[in-house]
């Protein structure tokens, strides 16, 4: 998670939502890193966990990446959570539980809700809550003061 925060503070020089992601693989080496750009690519899909995935999926070969692990500093969103699935990542870990869009907290449970229908991932949140959380409150703090 230490690796995610570091690349989601690289979010900040690009002004974008502070959120790293990392894939991992089955050994704990990591085989891809991200973070937000958004705003620096102007695009809506360069979510950290996004650009994580298809980064692990290049080096790999491979989109089946379900011995590998999304280490990702915010719970991701519906959309982040269809890409998981679709690359059949076996676990995901997160920092900072997102009650507005999450695919795990919110109104949906999208690893719970598609079970049966894609593999089961496993997802564990609240890993260094306190730190992921507090780089997310003062960023958006700066911008609304």
């Amino acid at each position: 998670m230490q690796i995610a925060l570091s690349e989601a503070k690289s979010s900040l020089l690009s002004f974008d939502v502070p959120i790293g992601a990392l894939v991992a693989d089955e050994s704990g080496e990591v085989v891809a890193k991200a973070h937000n750009l958004r705003n620096g690519n102007n695009s809506p899909l360069a979510h950290a966990e996004l650009l994580a995935i298809e980064e692990a999926g290049r080096k790999l070969e491979t989109y089946h990446l379900e011995k590998c692990t999304l280490v990702t500093t915010l719970e991701p969103c519906i959309m982040c959570a269809g890409a998981i699935l679709n690359s059949k990542i076996g676990r995901v870990v997160f920092g900072s539980w997102n009650e507005k869009s999450g695919a795990v907290s919110g109104k949906f449970d999208v690893f719970r809700d598609f079970e049966g229908v894609f593999q089961k991932t496993d997802v564990i949140g609240g890993v260094l809550e306190k730190e992921t959380s507090a780089i997310l409150k003062e960023f958006f703090e700066g911008r609304r003061g």
